[in-house]
């Protein structure tokens, strides 16, 4: 028997290879992990958590120095501040955390003394703070010692420590305690000029000797590692290994929600030392990197522009998921796990995504369990997730069939288009200038703005509280009757008759100065990057029908900042997100002296309103305590705001996660970020799903074969015919 040629010989054994290998996929695809995962996990052994990172990595990690959200979304899982909230109840519901009960709280007198009558002058106000006697921080080489008891490393040169570039770079790792001397440690830390942290100029208003301690720091030489300990602060006081007092100046009822703030988590001495020495800051040992905290995550690994993540504290302390919620919790499974202990995942992982398409891939693939925050994105990442319909938001077909949930939450913050009071035109405090800023109001439609151009994704305001937070109401009570009217059991916008009428009397007729008979053109300051042509041209739409002409002075941000600063606008742009849970955070946002003019600094009242009665009733709600008393002030104050037309319109904007079925505990919090240790991840269920919808198709295989088959097998036929006539030639 003659061999074949090369060639057809190929060609037998690629197709025989082919269909060995089809078989093969065949007989073992079956129960095996999807070809396609982009994530293979290191360690299948571990319940690992897989959601997005916000656009941009995390820029400071370091609890004294970061204060955006995006940031607190890691310091909140590793750090455990004195104070904490409730993760299921609503209205928010301040709690201890690492805290064994709520402060003591005592009043003072000029002299230190205790007051018996704390409702008259009170000087200084004493929190004592009792620690949890379980507290203990996750491993870290900064708390190594060697068999005499001392750190095995601290460097005092760069040199000494060249080595190591990243924490899992050190060999040896241990733990300690948490003490009361370590939460006075990072206060001290927020002082220290040297850090920069944004919060000193506020707090150094409340804690006693804040601003002197800056002071003394920032004149003492600081070539080696300063050790804030040898630094006494007179508003803080170590009494015992559990135990510190903070006292403030005056009375400030909100200072207990700061203590839920990630800057007044606690920072161990020690940590701070290893943090590198001058001259290394290039390094990657800085807290600003590889935070440590006693919370229930520690990081692992810290790649910002690729992959940030966090695994459980092995020595975490014992801690059980709440055992009652907020109405509708139960019935909406939140409480399915009531009792049992957290954190329940093991991993945490998250990752940036650079590119839109793979990014929607993997969700639609299951290769993440959450989305991230979608709402907002720049990229538009998701905007095929979400349709807008008459019932509301609700997620596309394509998601649906997926069984993708959206987690909306309302968040407890306001975006808005301020008036600036002091503007000649469409400033001042005359029943015309009123008259004004009310029609602009009615002629801007809100909820369409909102349809169109946050695909429904926001609430409009009718105050300046959003929901969630006291002194917000509902219904008919928390209508805003200077722009809506009451009909049939809902709020509806007025007429564009009412504000053509309000424009007249207010000597605008036709939008027309009647003095002078020239248009009324108003001058809107945007973020260049933050509006398109789209809806400027719907905004312009929107004052035409009342007879007013606007122009938009789009600029960058530092820009629009200065002109904010100089009180150089007519309306702009801006918003608030809350910092806690009272309405004292957003009144502020038109108390006079908080006015950029006024205090010659980055004040937060851009509308540089100034209301004699408002800024009084301001300064009592500050100081009073919750009660029927406080809430009919901030009641009137909101009154004060939506007569005067402070603002052309608001809104409550919304947060949105896009959920796999297998994630549990999806609830947002509006306002605190310590979520993580709830999720709950069915693994079973998402290595089903994610098997189902990652099947490859192998069709086009079997359809390949056969075409190679139907070319190669009839020329091999052939050729043997021809070589067996041959054959049989010869022997004749």
């Amino acid at each position: 028997m003659h061999p074949l040629p090369f060639h057809l010989a190929a060609a037998r054994g690629s197709l025989l290879t082919l269909l060995a290998g089809l078989a093969l996929l065949l007989l073992g695809g079956c129960g095996e992990p999807p070809w396609n995962n982009p994530h293979p996990p290191v360690r299948d052994d571990l319940v690992t958590y897989k959601s997005v990172m916000t656009p941009s990595p995390p820029k400071h990690l370091d609890p004294a120095v970061s204060y955006a959200s995006d940031e607190a979304l890691f310091i909140m899982q590793i750090y455990e501040p004195p104070m904490a909230y409730h993760f299921l109840k609503r209205p928010y519901e301040l709690l201890p955390g690492a805290l064994a009960s709520f402060p003591e709280v005592a009043y003072l007198d000029q002299n230190g003394g205790e007051l018996v009558d704390p409702t008259g002058e009170v000087a200084y106000t004493r929190y004592t703070l009792r620690l949890r006697d379980d507290l203990q921080y996750q491993p870290h080489p900064a708390f190594a010692l060697d068999e005499d008891g001392e750190p095995l490393y601290l460097f005092a040169t760069a040199a000494e420590g060249a080595t190591f570039r990243a924490i899992p770079d050190f060999p040896e790792t241990s733990s300690r305690p948490v003490y009361a001397n370590d939460y006075a440690y990072s206060i001290k830390r927020l002082a220290d000029p040297r850090n920069g942290s944004p919060m000193l100029g506020f707090m150094s208003q409340y804690i006693l000797g804040m601003r002197e301690f800056s002071g003394i720091l920032a004149e003492t030489p600081a070539e080696e590692w300063q050790n804030l300990d040898d630094y006494p602060m007179e508003g803080l006081s170590v009494l015992d290994e559990r135990t510190l007092t903070i006292t403030i100046m005056g009375r400030y009822p909100q200072f207990v929600y700061w203590l839920a703030m990630p800057f007044f988590s606690p920072v161990a001495p020690e940590v701070d030392r290893v943090d590198p020495p001058p001259g290394v800051a290039a390094r990657t040992l800085t807290l600003d990197r590889w935070p440590v905290g006693s919370g229930p995550f520690l990081m692992v690994r810290n790649e910002p522009n690729s992959e940030l993540v966090l695994d459980r504290t092995p020595n975490y302390r014992q801690e059980f998921f709440p055992t009652e919620g907020a109405p509708g919790d139960l019935e909406a499974g939140f409480l399915e796990d009531a009792g049992k202990p957290i954190p329940f995942v093991e991993r945490a992982v998250f990752r940036l995504e650079k590119e839109v398409l793979p990014l929607w891939t993997k969700v639609l693939q299951g290769y993440y369990d959450r989305s991230g925050e979608v709402h907002g994105n720049p990229n538009g990442v998701f905007d095929q997730a979400f349709v807008v319909g008459p019932d509301g938001v609700t997620v596309s077909g394509e998601l649906e069939q997926h069984r993708v949930s959206m987690s909306p939450d309302v968040k407890p913050g306001i975006y808005y288009y301020g008036f600036n009071m002091r503007d000649p035109v469409v400033g001042g405090y005359t029943e015309e200038k009123r008259k004004l800023r009310q029609a602009l109001q009615i002629a801007f439609n809100t909820e369409e703005y909102l349809n169109i151009f946050r695909k429904g994704n926001g609430i409009a305001a009718h105050t300046l509280i959003p929901p969630g937070i006291p002194g917000h109401l509902e219904g008919e009570a928390g209508m805003n009757p200077v722009v809506y009217e009451w009909v049939d059991g809902e709020a509806r916008r007025k007429s564009i008759d009412v504000a053509k009428q309000l424009l007249a009397e207010a000597g605008y007729p036709n939008g027309r100065d009647a003095r002078t008979g020239e248009p009324l053109k108003i001058f809107i300051d945007v973020q260049s990057q933050a509006i398109g042509n789209t809806s400027m041209n719907w905004i312009d739409r929107q004052f035409s029908q009342i007879g007013v002409q606007v122009e938009f002075r789009p600029a960058d941000w530092s820009r629009t900042r200065e002109k904010l600063l100089t009180g150089n606008t007519q309306i702009f742009s801006h918003g608030w997100l809350a910092d806690y849970p009272d309405p004292e955070n957003f009144l502020f946002l038109l108390y006079g002296p908080e006015s950029p003019l006024e205090c010659e600094c980055d004040g937060s009242n851009n509308s540089n309103f100034k209301h004699a009665e408002y800024d009084e009733l301001f300064r009592q709600v500050r100081v009073l305590p919750r009660g029927p008393e406080r809430d009919a002030l901030v009641a009137r104050m909101v009154d004060i705001y939506r007569r005067e037309a402070v603002w052309l319109y608001a809104f409550y904007p919304k947060d949105i996660y896009l959920n796999n079925n297998w994630v549990y505990n999806t609830k947002r919090h509006g306002i605190s970020k310590a979520t993580l240790k709830y999720i709950r991840i069915d693994d079973e269920q998402r290595q089903r799903m994610r098997y189902e919808w990652n099947q490859p198709v192998t069709w086009p295989l079997y359809a390949g074969a056969l075409l190679l088959a139907g070319l190669v097998l009839p020329g091999v036929t052939a050729y043997r015919r021809r070589q067996r006539a041959t054959a049989r030639q010869g022997e004749g």
